[in-house]
């Protein structure tokens, strides 16, 4: 499994789609982690500012029909998804839950009704 992090807006518009993130275009792959503990960090570190529900979708690697690249040093931690994410490959996903002054967290992402 790996992890990929998502505005709720983000991966809500277009579900009928793969997930293209402007990362694709600007970089030519989508940021991922390779652990829960990895995506929190990053959640933490670049994501601090960022309003709104965070996602962290759980990927199921050999379901993604985008190739998955571990490149450089810090491959293992940082998977790059080279193309958009089908969202059949999603197993889970998770809302990111920041709250000031304590870490980043895990729970159940629970879509409004």
């Amino acid at each position: 499994m790996i992890f990929h992090l998502v505005p709720l807006a983000d991966w809500t518009a277009g579900p009928e789609r793969p997930y293209a993130p402007p990362s694709l275009d600007s970089e030519g792959f989508v940021h991922c982690s390779a652990d829960p503990g990895t995506a929190l960090a990053i959640a933490s570190s670049h994501y601090g500012g960022v309003r709104g529900t965070l996602l962290a979708l759980e990927l199921d690697e050999l379901a993604l029909t985008s190739e998955v690249r571990r490149e450089g040093e810090t491959g293992a931690r940082y998977p790059h998804v080279h193309g958009p994410l089908n969202r059949e490959a999603v197993t889970r996903v998770w809302e990111v839950v920041r709250a000031p002054g304590a870490p980043a967290r895990l729970i159940p992402w629970r879509p409004e009704s």
